[in-house]
């Protein structure tokens, strides 16, 4: 059974596929042993440490008291495994326990996940995250253990952080003009916190948005005789300048203002003129359209899915009129810069591409105007960047054709959309890093020399997948980090997505072993048992994963909800398996795995991790060529791993023919997303194997 935990209020335990069903954990000291193994997030709690957290003084049969508890615990949370078979979830290894729970499985797990992704959302999305977060709580974090020190930071940092939600929470109300609601919220909030100067503030708006302006104004004075007699300091600038603001009627603080301010009022002027003067029929309208579909994409989330959908329409709408050249105009116009090389929707782009083409065949059957150029090479570049991912030529020709002709145009936005295209089209082989790594290097001097934003991230993020490639992370972070700024200055919180995921992977690349360590010795301060220096080193490996994963796992919570279909499945599993896979581990086997598209690859080492040896040596012989995308060599480093465990010669020497020319590469890293260590050392195993 699938069993979930909660510590956000009482420790429990609930049966997941029952409904819900609670189930009996005995008394308090099993669940202290289970609430500090959630405490450790996955990691080994070494049996010493767990003695010196259950009792201020030891009894003598501590050892086989701890043993019971777990014992017990695992009869409750696994009753229908057999006798003598090993624990799934709770498990024994090296000096102590640790509970293996899923990443979904723990609500405070799932409140911080929420809590994450949220703050990369706009407020109408943000805003039923952080509900659903907040509605995880049944009272104080593991309310029963409060006067325990090993739960002492754990629950401070919940707190924290459930303080910091419910204010999101309630500035998104007030962006989304719903200042009625955050007020019973902020109320019994401040009554519990009342040092939270930002609450303070967002209480005093809420109201005088909600037409109380006494009431706005006696909260702010209220405010300031807490913060002067409790804590001896007087409210911070913002609080005055809101108290200011309120008592001169500020325009800003009006709720339409809030919500845009001049920029709202432009918008609903300008385009309820458009819709008094441009006919419903007009071919106009299709164009503004597309342009309009190219900036909502960059919103992600619901934006880029209904940036997607409706440009398919478009393009069809378009076509139907018979025109080719606003066909053109209207495929062209949607040059969204792309990152990833897997394609989100391979229906939609095969129809855009096949739009494109017929669009090409018209304009050059046609006898119109010869500013052809231009709107052909926007065509190309399309078929370019919608063909990622694929075997045929025609692609990578494209891409060649709308480069050739945008160099000679002289025209940068059509250059930075062709060279997109090239991008998209340049994995041919393994080992290209440096040629991605030049293009993006070009596309970030293009576009900051013409103003070209959204290709300037584009460019930065190419170069920090080439730089990860490669080996210099220095470099890879310097792209991140312009990467980020550039987003949130331009509003792309889409960036966001992928600079997570690129920490994520930097950690698997670099590791964490001193930090490890230092958590090991805390972990285990006590260590003088039999074999301590095998056990110590269990637990830094332990630990160094732990934190790799904890990354992975907030990266994969940012997925939710980006409107990025072709990252959100199998990613995050994908990403463990190459985890487990560069440091010599069996693959995971979790039933719930959804491994997506990257099954066929994945299968077989998972069935190594079973001992299904035949029927993994008959899914290697089904297993296709990876795809020529980003993650092309990481796909073939874990056939070969599979191909040496089962003596598969014959995949073993196409694994490492393909994989030579990336010899001085770290394989995935590429991706920007995971790794499995340096593609030469999977070379020398590979030549290895076949001696």
């Amino acid at each position: 059974m699938r069993v979930g935990f909660g510590v956000l209020g009482p420790v429990v335990a609930w049966d997941a596929d029952a409904g819900g069903r609670a189930i009996a954990l005995k008394g308090p000291r099993h669940r202290e042993v289970l609430a500090r193994l959630i405490v450790a997030r996955r990691r080994v709690v070494p049996v010493s440490r767990l003695i010196e957290d259950l009792w201020a003084e030891p009894p003598p049969g501590a050892v086989g008291a701890v043993r019971t508890f777990v014992a017990a615990l695992r009869r409750a949370l696994e009753p229908q495994r057999p006798p003598r078979t090993p624990a799934r979830l709770l498990v024994t290894e090296g000096p102590g326990y640790a509970l293996r729970a899923d990443p979904d499985a723990v609500d405070a797990w799932r409140f911080e996940r929420d809590v994450a992704a949220a703050a990369t959302l706009p407020p109408d999305g943000a805003l039923p995250r952080l509900e659903k977060a907040l509605s995880r709580w049944r009272g104080p974090a593991y309310a029963e253990f409060a006067d325990e020190g090993w739960a002492r930071g754990e629950r401070s940092r919940l707190a924290e952080l459930r303080l910091h939600a419910v204010e999101r929470q309630a500035e998104a109300r007030l962006a989304l003009g719903r200042a009625a609601e955050a007020v019973p919220d902020l109320e019994a909030h401040l009554a519990e916190h009342p040092w939270r100067e930002g609450a303070w503030r967002a209480l005093a708006l809420a109201l005088y948005r909600t037409g109380r302006q006494g009431d706005a104004l006696a909260v702010l004075r209220r405010a300031r005789s807490l913060l002067v007699e409790q804590l001896g300091v007087d409210p911070g600038p913002e609080l005055r300048r809101l108290e200011t603001d309120i008592l001169g009627q500020a325009p800003h603080l009006d709720p339409a203002s809030a919500r845009g301010g001049a920029a709202a009022q432009v918008w609903a002027d300008a385009t309820a003129a458009y819709d008094r003067t441009v006919a419903s029929g007009a071919r106009t309208r299709l164009e503004s359209t597309a342009a309009l579909l190219r900036d909502l994409s960059m919103t992600g989330g619901g934006g880029l899915l209904t940036a997607r959908q409706q440009r398919v329409a478009a393009v069809a709408a378009a076509e139907e009129l018979g025109d080719p050249e606003l066909t053109a105009r209207v495929i062209g116009a949607y040059d969204v810069p792309a990152i990833w090389t897997r394609l989100d929707d391979p229906e939609q782009a095969a129809s855009i591409v096949a739009a494109a083409e017929r669009t090409l065949t018209a304009l050059a059957a046609g006898s119109g105007p010869v500013g052809h150029d231009a709107i052909r090479a926007r065509l190309l570049a399309t078929i370019a960047v919608e063909s990622r991912g694929g075997r045929s030529e025609r692609g990578r020709q494209a891409a060649r054709q709308a480069e050739e002709i945008a160099r000679r145009l002289d025209d940068p936005g059509l250059l930075a959309f062709a060279l997109n295209g090239v991008f998209m089209q340049s994995f041919e082989r393994a080992g290209l890093a440096p040629r991605r790594d030049a293009t993006g290097a070009e596309l970030i001097a293009l576009a900051a020399r013409h103003g070209l934003v959204a290709f300037e991230v584009l460019g930065h993020l190419i170069r920090l997948q080439a730089r990860s490639a490669l080996g210099d992370f220095a470099a890879a972070d310097r792209h991140a980090a312009a990467a980020e700024r550039l987003g949130e200055r331009h509003e792309r919180p889409l960036v966001g997505v992928f600079t997570a995921w690129y920490r994520a992977l930097r950690l698997a690349a670099t590791g964490r072993a001193a930090e490890a360590a230092d958590e090991a010795e805390a972990a285990d301060g006590a260590e003088a048992a039999d074999g301590a220096e095998a056990a110590d080193g269990a637990v830094v490996q332990a630990a160094d994963e732990a934190v790799v994963q904890a990354a992975y796992r907030d990266a994969a919570g940012r997925l939710d909800g980006s409107g990025m279909l072709g990252l959100e499945r199998g990613l995050p599993p994908l990403a463990l398996l190459c985890l487990r896979v560069e440091r010599g581990r069996p693959a995971p086997t979790g039933a719930d795995l959804d491994w997506g598209p990257y099954g066929p690859w994945a299968r077989p080492l998972v069935l190594l991790a079973q001992d299904r040896r035949a029927e993994a040596a008959a899914a290697l012989r089904k297993v296709p060529e990876p795809p020529r995308d980003l993650l092309l060599e990481a796909l073939w480093c874990l056939t070969g791993r599979a191909a040496i465990a089962v003596g598969d010669r014959e995949t073993i020497a196409r694994a490492h023919t393909a994989l030579a020319p990336a010899a001085a590469e770290l394989a995935g890293a590429g991706s920007g997303l995971l790794t499995l260590g340096p593609v030469s050392r999977h070379l020398a195993d590979l030549t290895e194997a076949l001696r």
